[in-house]
């Protein structure tokens, strides 16, 4: 396990959900773009906030975390919310969740396997490694897929609030305008609202939304 899973598997073991156990605000506005009972791939998914609440609109959910501890949480909150935990993808259904650890670095990402990749706030990928990931998150779109992408712009260094200390890890609207050059954009926004997601994402906030699709 790398260092820096181990770091997040620290961070995750205790009993609070360090970001809250409601979805992403970005997700929930942009999820009636997924298509209905489809396949959906969150990377990077955390204390599972945002995949559970994916399989209860009724998506079929492949959520993948690195952390251990990270994806205990998930499956326990997927029990607390009535949502089947199923232990393959093969046994995938729209509405049930498949909660998987595995390091999104050394992962060999499938090729147009999913309706929509969601990835929130996953900006611990540094430079090094973006442009790999992005193409494999696009790649992993079937034709009709969408990717919703959210993430910090530089000002939030600034507020203090969450996400990254480094700039290098951040978002700016040049760079996510040729970061999926296979994909559309649909929209592409950076603004400030405040942000209320457990302790760790928590007031005023420098954010940057994308919608893109294969077709």
């Amino acid at each position: 396990m790398r260092e820096e899973i181990k770091n997040w598997d620290a961070r995750f073991s205790g009993a609070e959900y360090l970001f809250g156990t409601a979805p992403n605000a970005f997700l929930e506005r942009e999820s009636t773009r997924i298509t209905s009972g489809g396949r959906v791939l969150a990377v990077a998914d955390g204390e599972g906030r945002n995949g559970v609440w994916l399989a209860q609109q009724g998506l079929a959910v492949h959520s993948i975390e690195g952390s251990p501890a990270a994806v205990a949480k998930a499956i326990a909150l997927a029990g607390d919310r009535g949502v089947p935990v199923v232990t393959s993808l093969a046994e995938l259904m729209p509405g049930s969740l498949f909660a998987e650890q595995l390091d999104i670095l050394e992962w060999t990402w499938p090729a147009a396997a999913y309706d929509a990749v969601v990835g929130i706030f996953i900006q611990f990928i540094g430079p090094d490694e973006r442009p790999r990931i992005f193409e494999a998150m696009a790649d992993a779109l079937t034709d009709d897929g969408v990717l919703l992408l959210e993430g910090y712009a530089p000002r939030q260094l600034g507020y203090g609030t969450g996400g990254p200390r480094s700039i290098a890890n951040l978002y700016d609207v040049a760079l996510l305008t040729t970061a999926f050059p296979s994909l559309r954009v649909v929209d592409l926004l950076e603004y400030d609202a405040e942000v209320s997601e457990g302790t760790q994402h928590s007031g005023l906030s420098a954010l940057i939304d994308l919608v893109a699709t294969r077709s």
